[in-house]
């Protein structure tokens, strides 16, 4: 997974830990770990979405100022399926240990 520039500070520091992803499919899976910087974001759970349920309190927490922000970013090639993506990031030589299997601490 890609994040513009613009967020890659919050979700290092743990404040965006939301994206919402405009795909043909899905491009990642739960538990998958993509490269970010120096560390790891780690999927937690993919949910599929219509566009009209993106909100401007959802569109704050992914981190964009509003709906119209968020979709001028998200929204830039032929998909149209839309997935509400969860997940934690891991600094460079973090362990990752769930306190049950599926979960998170």
């Amino acid at each position: 997974m890609v994040f513009t520039k613009r967020l890659r500070e919050a979700i290092r520091r743990g404040r965006i830990r939301s994206s919402i992803r405009i795909w043909q499919r899905c491009h990642v899976k739960v538990g998958g770990r993509y490269p970010m910087d120096d560390g790891q974001v780690v999927v937690d759970s993919i949910e599929p979405m219509d566009i009209d349920d993106i909100t401007d309190d959802l569109a704050r927490e992914s981190g964009f100022d509003s709906v119209k922000d968020l979709l001028g970013v998200a929204k830039h090639g032929p998909g149209t399926n839309v997935f509400l993506i969860r997940f934690h990031y891991l600094p460079a030589g973090a362990w990752d240990t769930p306190t049950s299997k599926g979960s998170r601490p």
